[in-house]
């Protein structure tokens, strides 16, 4: 009972002390709760200010250049060699639209004729040749039949598709007539200009379609006249002024493509694709409607139409003539979309 009471009295003893007093008893104690919250609040706003500042202060600017210094170190080589496989691979035309196009088969598309009608048959639109005639600048060529071919001065119009890659001095396009006589008319590209040969004269324009590049070439001439337009892709006509077509067609000399008729000289150095004939002066809305179809395109005037070879993978006439080809050193080619732009 006596040592209860003695407890009792340094228990309350102690309560009455204050905090930091009973902290400190003993000797060996530390004052851990002389700091309170209310403490802080005292701490003036100046200095709260000046802590927050240094909180949110961002990194320096020189921390963040070396920062992307060591990400382009790390990854500069990787994006370097990317983007360079991504130019050869454009410049290799992987990414032209033409190979993902629909092609479409040889003899797809073709002329009926009888003596009532003409009707264009098969799937003509919107489609592009599954192959080309590739002609070696040295033996190539193509040699076709003559029927109903425009002779002596009446109007006729010649186009089609070329991607040139030799530099000889006069590649020839299309030719046909009596070489011996200098009476035909040969369609090519002399010193790198659209030229027609006929009846021992030149009609040269100024028109030059580049090398390594697909055009659309060609010419219309129109009956008696002492004149030819010669048309590039979709650039401006360009009429020369020279003598009077006169064409005279031989049994024994067949119109040829990628080589001067009968002498087999001047051969073509590249691709020629969708070679098309008429005997009539086509119109300039004609022959733009021609080009902007592309190179798979069907022809414009079927009543008129006397040779279309595709060179779709074989020699033959779909315009209804029959003035089917013999091909000889061609190679029909089904990588060709290399430098082709749909106009």
């Amino acid at each position: 009972m006596q040592i209860s009471k003695l407890l009792g009295k340094k228990f309350n003893q102690e309560s009455n002390k204050p905090t930091n007093q009973r902290e400190s008893s003993g000797g060996d104690s530390k004052l851990t709760n002389s700091l309170k919250i209310s403490d802080f609040d005292k701490t003036s706003t100046s200095e709260k200010s000046n802590f927050d500042s240094k909180a949110a202060k961002p990194f320096p600017k020189s921390f963040r250049s070396q920062s992307a210094m060591e990400y382009l170190m790390t990854y500069g080589w990787a994006i370097l060699i990317i983007a360079v496989v991504l130019v050869a691979l454009f410049q290799m035309g992987v990414f032209n639209s033409a190979n993902f196009a629909p092609k479409a088969q040889p003899g797809a598309c073709q002329v009926f004729k009888t003596t009532a009608s003409t009707s264009l048959e098969g799937i003509c639109n919107n489609m592009l040749p599954q192959y080309v005639a590739q002609f070696n600048g040295a033996s190539s060529y193509v040699s076709t039949g003559t029927t109903e071919l425009p002779a002596g001065s009446a109007a006729r119009s010649v186009f089609g598709w070329v991607y040139i890659t030799g530099s000889a001095y006069f590649q020839v396009f299309y030719g046909y007539g009596t070489v011996t006589a200098t009476n035909e008319a040969t369609f090519g590209i002399l010193s790198g200009e659209l030229d027609v040969e006929g009846d021992s004269e030149r009609f040269t324009s100024s028109l030059t379609p580049s090398n390594n590049a697909w055009h659309f070439v060609g010419y219309t001439y129109t009956a008696g006249s002492n004149s030819i337009t010669f048309y590039l892709d979709g650039q401006t006509p360009q009429v020369v002024n020279d003598l009077v077509l006169n064409t005279i067609i031989s049994g024994t000399n067949p119109s040829t493509i990628g080589a001067y008729p009968s002498l087999l000289s001047n051969p073509f150095n590249g691709l020629i694709s969708n070679v098309q004939i008429y005997n009539t002066s086509l119109s300039a809305n004609d022959v733009q409607a021609l080009y902007q179809e592309g190179i798979g395109g069907a022809p414009q005037n079927t009543q008129n139409l006397v040779g279309w070879w595709p060179l779709n993978g074989n020699a033959n006439d779909y315009s209804g003539n029959n003035n089917n080809g013999a091909a000889t050193s061609v190679i029909y080619s089904g990588s060709w979309e290399n430098g082709y732009s749909a106009p």
